[in-house]
């Protein structure tokens, strides 16, 4: 037996040892309604893959038993999976597949869920249960969608029925195409989408939920593809993935700007999937309500999958304060741009206590862009609005022309109702403008804006927890905060008000064109005492301007003369920024690796894991 059979074959037989464990001591309640865990370093590794192999079983014997016997309404799709997992009630789940399959809906979202199944129930399925879902996948049409994430699951989902029936002709699929056609063309799409993302960046890059919608397909592809290389290729891409979650993690929870988030989760950064991953793979946050719903579909067949050592310490065991640098792309641009995928540069300074994360401000993303926050450790998220930030609450048919397809007439009342409810408010909190500009050195963030005349709306809104442990407006101008262990100083450039928010807090309301924001943080522990730290603050040298245009000259708490001019490259140390030189696809102390290259190399003390998409090779070595 080789070394890989030898080290899976002892993985899955500590994944029963584990189930059986589990089935024991199982908890009177689900994780996401038991006390928080403590986030901790597990050293032996098969004491954390028997834990990782416990937390699976949870999600998938929780989610089987939603439904409840006599009640075929309580027997969804995600239920069929997850009783497959276990092998249970076959006969029941197949009766029920037929039922559910009579009106198919969600078209990628139906997609992937029908192709677990299919591949669960090889062995369990009856025959009518078979026929019922060729039917489907013949007279369906599927949406392919519009994102990044809809087609990878679509095409992944597409590559794997096509793998199942191979030989049809085109009457036997929704499209009209063969087998092989339908074969072929995801396959080469999926092929297109890895080396795009590993070599200038994903474009729906660091959400707070779709990361499930990208691990989801990749765990697919490497527990069922049939071909060697793609089933490597979705162990890399899942390793990929997740290693790019794990660095910009605090206590599991996703810090910094995100290409997508929500309403919710922009305040309660822990309550997205990314979370239940923290709680899978790390153990160091609870899950999200019901295992973030899509959770079950990444349980089910979890067991073939280990986290590497050297991401899982990347998340848990740090040494100290470092920063990660990041370099992904925008979405496709059709419309007011000589680009199709500008670059987006991403910073993010992570401390034990707190996190804050940036990306250069402007239009990157519709709708739903995060630019920046800080966000403060604390012993249990959930309920908990551990952030600060503040954005230049635009939109416009700009930003819809610039990224959708559609005419723009209608657009923007048409986005509140799919599921953007303050697309078009001006208490929004969510999304970027292309009159922001944001640079960040350290733990200091500076964010200008220069909005037009006439522009929806010319003012900034600052975010102010409902859960600060202090809020102080100072004579000097300075705002200061603490959040958990972390002190924050916030300085308005221009005057404002205070606006109450539903379900909590503050929003700083500061209704002037030419703005800005500039934020310092710091550990508690730095400082004697709070009146120390606010003196400090005082005392750093500070010029203000906003006409002609906004402008910030600051020397921030680690010694750094920053200056920011709107319109303009940032100046550090009288050293002009110059990301396109100086930002790298990766790089910082766990994760490094050129644009363009299609390599990463991941890094934990002596732990070293190269993926390279080029040779389609894993390398793991530990350095002397």
């Amino acid at each position: 037996m080789n070394p890989a059979a030898a080290t899976m074959k002892h993985f899955r037989l500590t994944f029963f040892a584990a189930f059986y464990f589990a089935a024991l001591t199982a908890q009177a309640q689900p994780s996401f309604t038991a006390p928080a865990p403590t986030p901790t370093v597990v050293e032996d590794a098969a004491n954390r893959r028997a834990a990782y192999a416990a937390r699976v079983q949870e999600v998938v014997t929780w989610r089987a038993g939603l439904a409840k016997p006599g009640d075929p309404a309580t027997l969804g799709i995600a239920e069929i999976a997850a009783k497959l997992s276990l092998r249970q009630d076959a006969e029941v789940c197949s009766a029920q597949l037929i039922e559910l399959l009579k009106t198919p809906a969600g078209d990628m979202f139906w997609m992937f869920p029908v192709t677990a199944v299919s591949y669960l129930g090889r062995d369990q399925l009856t025959p009518a249960a078979k026929t019922a879902v060729r039917e489907a996948w013949r007279t369906y049409m599927p949406l392919r969608g519009d994102t990044e994430n809809h087609w990878a699951m679509y095409y992944t989902s597409l590559y794997l029925m096509a793998q199942l029936w191979p030989g049809e002709a085109g009457d036997r699929w929704f499209n009209g195409k063969s087998s092989q056609e339908n074969f072929t063309e995801a396959r080469d799409y999926l092929i297109h989408w890895m080396t795009l993302a590993t070599t200038i960046g994903q474009g729906e890059y660091d959400c707070t939920h779709y990361i499930g919608e990208y691990s989801i397909p990749m765990l697919y592809l490497a527990t069922w593809a049939a071909d060697p290389a793609m089933q490597q290729r979705g162990h890399m891409m899942l390793d990929y993935v997740m290693a790019d979650y794990v660095a910009e993690t605090l206590n599991g929870i996703y810090v910094g700007s995100h290409a997508r988030t929500d309403d919710t989760t922009v305040r309660e950064k822990w309550n997205g999937l990314a979370s239940f991953f923290g709680w899978l793979m790390l153990g160091n946050c609870p899950p999200t309500a019901a295992y973030g719903g899509w959770g079950t579909y990444f349980a089910i067949v979890a067991k073939n999958y280990e986290l590497p050592e050297v991401i899982y310490r990347m998340g848990t065991d740090r040494a100290g304060t470092y920063t990660h640098f990041e370099r992904k792309r925008t979405r496709h641009r059709w419309r007011y741009s000589e680009v199709r995928n500008p670059p987006v540069y991403k910073t993010t300074y992570v401390t034990k206590d707190y996190a804050v994360g940036s990306d250069q401000g402007g239009l990157l993303q519709p709708i739903q862009q995060h630019s920046w926050d800080v966000t403060w450790a604390v012993p249990d998220p959930r309920g908990v609005h551990n952030t600060i930030f503040s954005t230049q609450p635009y939109f416009g048919p700009r930003e819809l022309m610039m990224y959708f397809t559609e005419m723009p007439d209608f657009m923007p009342a048409a986005v509140t109702f799919q599921g953007k409810p303050t697309y078009i408010s001006e208490a929004k909190l969510l999304g970027g403008s292309p009159y922001e500009q944001i640079f960040q050195q350290d733990d200091t963030v500076v964010s200008l804006s220069d909005v037009p005349a006439g522009t929806n709306f010319e003012q900034v809104n600052g975010f102010f927890s409902k859960d600060l442990a202090r809020l102080e407006e100072d004579a000097s101008g300075w705002i200061f905060a603490q959040g958990g262990h972390a002190y924050l100083a916030y300085r308005p450039l221009a005057g404002y008000d205070w606006q109450p928010i539903d379900g909590g807090g503050q929003r700083l309301r500061s209704p002037h064109g030419k703005n800005g924001t500039l934020v310092q943080a710091a550990a508690e522990s730095e400082f004697k005492s709070w009146e120390e730290f606010k003196a400090a603050i005082r005392a750093l040298p500070l010029e203000l301007k906003l006409a002609p245009t906004p402008a910030v000259k600051f020397t921030t708490l680690r010694g750094k003369k920053i200056e920011c001019v709107y319109g303009a490259a940032p100046r550090v140390d009288g050293r002009a920024i110059d990301y396109a030189k100086q930002w790298k696809l990766f790089s910082g102390p766990y994760l490094n690796a050129e644009v363009g290259s299609g390599r990463l190399t991941m890094t934990h003390g002596k732990l070293k894991r190269v993926l390279d998409f080029n040779t389609l090779t894993i390398t793991d070595a530990v350095m002397p």
